[in-house]
């Protein structure tokens, strides 16, 4: 019997005790009973708080072999699985998550605002204004508002296409540059925590 899994890199359960196979990835068994491999139990949470756990594809195929010895087990997603284990599931906003995302918005946007004074400041964009004035106009004028105006929505035009999207709309299907840069931190912090936590195994050894 051949079977071949995909574990994930990252699993959330909540609750549970027992960790089943279906919970970390896909299965596929070829001259056999899926449902049997998927319900095989490849490890247990002992902790009565909140914590995480790393289990290597190696556990899942010893959990395996234990009720399927002749088994031939084929490993075609992650090495390593990160189970993020809670005792009840999180509650999501809230007045205290409110306020965080009020503090956050506000100090973004103050640090936004300093960073593109800060920026015409060193351009000495006025100047260049009163430039572009003289040169259309004859006249220099650093406030032009025929100059001033449609760089203000310019501006504002830019930051919406380069951050992909205006409210909820998208502007395009493609991720913005938002979503990839978390998609990276996730990522290394997965792998962060997931080395972390088997060098701690490793000194319990």
């Amino acid at each position: 019997m051949d079977i071949y899994i995909k574990p994930k890199r990252k699993i959330l359960i909540i609750g549970k005790k027992a960790i089943y196979l279906k919970d970390i990835g896909e299965i596929f068994v070829s001259g056999g009973v899926s449902k049997d491999i998927e319900n095989i139990i490849v490890t247990t949470i002992n902790s009565e708080k909140d914590c995480e756990k790393v289990i290597s594809v190696m556990d899942i195929v010893k959990a395996i072999n234990l009720k399927y010895p002749n088994a031939t087990v084929s490993n075609l997603g992650e090495i390593d699985t990160l189970i993020e284990y809670q005792i009840k599931s999180r509650k999501a906003g809230g007045f205290i998550e409110t306020i965080k995302i009020l503090f956050v918005s506000a100090v973004l946007f103050a640090g936004s605002i300093t960073a593109i004074m800060s920026f015409h400041a060193d351009a000495e964009i006025p100047k260049i204004f009163g430039n572009f004035s003289y040169m259309l106009s004859g006249e220099y004028k650093e406030n032009n508002p025929i100059i001033t105006v449609p760089y203000g929505i310019g501006l504002g035009v830019g930051i919406i296409v380069f951050f992909n999207h205006f409210s909820k709309k998208y502007i395009t299907k493609d991720p913005t540059p938002i979503e990839v840069q978390m998609t990276t931190y996730e990522k290394e912090t997965t792998d962060s925590i997931i080395a972390t936590l088997e060098k701690e195994e490793r000194k319990t050894e």
